[in-house]
């Protein structure tokens, strides 16, 4: 592992309206680029405020976040947004995709990368089906798929720009325990290619499988 990837001092968050009320009390997180980190704790607790601090979809009220040693307060909107498309995948409980549209298209979606000519976006997107264990089912209608079939295209998705960066937010709350445990053991497997990822997750079972496990309670992180 090398040194910082994401540092957080004293970044808490919020909202003013209807009335003002703390979502995220200052939190100092520290995680290191190739590591994995599970945030755990009850619905509610702020997992996924975190979560979308880390992934640039909100702005900390207070304090700092520096992604690889660059402030991310403070940015304007259009700065923010270079951010997440260059450096950050998603995964969420839903898995979100186009049914009418072939698993290898809805991969493609997570392409932003304009110099890149058709064929190499097919080529990227099928590779990263294939990472996912999916290459069979690179031509096939989204529609079909089962449920672990298509958080695994949504996982495809995340990853085929390789992003420094890969947030998955309740990524198992919508499967079976079965299908859940190996979508983690997928996400957690990730590492090996440089990603760094930070899972939130009511599910116990990806403290287990992280490199470190912090625990959010009202809002408030602990080791």
């Amino acid at each position: 592992m090398g040194g910082p990837l994401v540092e957080l001092r004293g970044a808490g968050f919020e909202v003013a309206r209807p009335v003002r009320t703390r979502i995220l009390h200052p939190t100092d997180l520290t995680v290191p680029r190739g590591s994995s980190l599970a945030v755990v704790g009850p619905s509610g607790a702020g997992k996924s405020t975190l979560a979308s601090i880390l992934g640039g979809l909100q702005e900390a009220t207070e304090g700092s976040y520096r992604f690889d040693g660059q402030e991310m307060c403070g940015l304007s909107s259009l700065a923010v947004a270079r951010f997440r498309a260059d450096h950050v995948g998603f995964v969420f409980q839903n898995a979100h995709l186009m049914d009418e549209r072939s698993a290898w298209r809805n991969v493609a979606v997570g392409l932003v990368d304009a110099t890149l000519a058709r064929p190499d976006v097919e080529q990227r997107s099928r590779e990263a089906l294939a990472l996912v264990g999916l290459a069979s089912v690179a031509d096939r209608e989204a529609a079909p798929l089962s449920g672990g079939e298509r958080q695994r295209v949504a996982v495809a998705r995340a990853v085929v720009k390789r992003p420094q960066l890969l947030i998955a937010d309740e990524p198992t709350g919508s499967l079976d325990q079965k299908t859940g445990q190996a979508v983690l053991e997928l996400l957690f497997s990730l590492t090996a290619t440089g990603a760094t990822l930070i899972i939130a997750s009511h599910d116990t079972r990806a403290a287990a499988l992280a490199d470190r496990c912090v625990t959010i309670v009202d809002g408030a992180l602990a080791a």
